[in-house]
């Protein structure tokens, strides 16, 4: 069973709780949206699953409906209450915690451990948490986001194409990612005034797409993105990429950043140290 909308209209008069637009609260309220995200996410017995902004527990449900064990993290003090006394009788773990500074290794345990991240995420943290947990926390092998569509596409955009950028790039080297759906404002309490995407984000099983220095490869992404208009020479110039690394790595000077894939950044990375 998970919440209708009457049902989370209810719950938010009850407890006099009003959506939190700096939070970027929008609750699910459509019993098939949720469990067609469950079913999306591939979850189910023996998995471990965590969800960032739980809310009031509509997608929880559907989640531990599916049969894995569920980690619901809320930030909002005022919403925990509600969302225990929704979810705590499936056997929910609920955490209070900001998933932005969150001790996530203290929460899903060794390296060698595997989690599948499923959520409703706010757009104003999305971009940032993704990225963070992508870098910093190989616990989680699989997620399942659901994001405003212009994020979405971004996260999942390949070379070459209009919503390419920085994390895009970021989001290849450690994974692999594409949009598998999207979700009317219709279907939330109260409804956004966009589109939401489904993005599916798998990482690498073999590592990173490239094996050129971390730190010197997003250097140069961010320069080259920050100057996307600019031909690469002039956009990395400041960067130290000179004319023999452009060749060495088989990339044009003359390129803009977001014709590059993250193999041939990596390239351009490694000729230019």
């Amino acid at each position: 069973m998970t919440l209708t909308r009457s049902q989370v209209t209810r719950l938010l008069a009850e407890h006099g709780i009003r959506p939190s637009r700096a939070l970027g609260q929008n609750f699910v309220a459509d019993p098939n949206t949720v469990r067609r995200i469950a079913r999306l996410a591939s979850v189910g017995p023996g998995d471990r699953v965590v969800e960032i902004g739980a809310g009031l527990g509509s997608l929880t449900l559907a989640l531990a409906e599916a049969g894995p064990s569920v980690t619901a993290i809320e930030i909002d003090r005022y919403l925990l209450p509600v969302l225990r006394s929704v979810v705590s009788p499936v056997g929910v773990e609920v955490v209070e915690g900001d998933a932005l500074r969150l001790d996530w290794p203290a929460l899903l345990g060794s390296e060698c451990s595997e989690w599948v991240l499923v959520a409703n995420l706010p757009y104003n943290v999305a971009t940032p948490l993704v990225a963070d947990l992508l870098d910093g926390v190989p616990q989680i092998s699989r997620m399942l986001v659901m994001v405003q569509r212009e994020v979405g596409e971004r996260l999942a955009a390949p070379a070459g194409s209009p919503a390419y950028g920085a994390v895009s790039v970021k989001v290849a080297y450690w994974a692999r990612a594409a949009v598998v759906g999207r979700v009317p404002p219709t279907v939330f309490v109260p409804p956004p005034k966009v589109e939401s995407a489904l993005v599916s984000i798998t990482r690498r099983s073999d590592g990173p797409a490239t094996s050129a220095p971390y730190d010197r490869l997003f250097e140069l992404v961010r320069a080259g993105f920050a100057g996307r208009r600019k031909m690469l020479r002039r956009a990395l110039a400041g960067a130290g990429v000179s004319a023999d690394a452009f060749e060495a790595a088989g990339v044009r000077p003359e390129a803009r950043a977001e014709e590059l894939d993250v193999i041939e950044w990596g390239r351009l990375a490694s000729c230019s140290p």
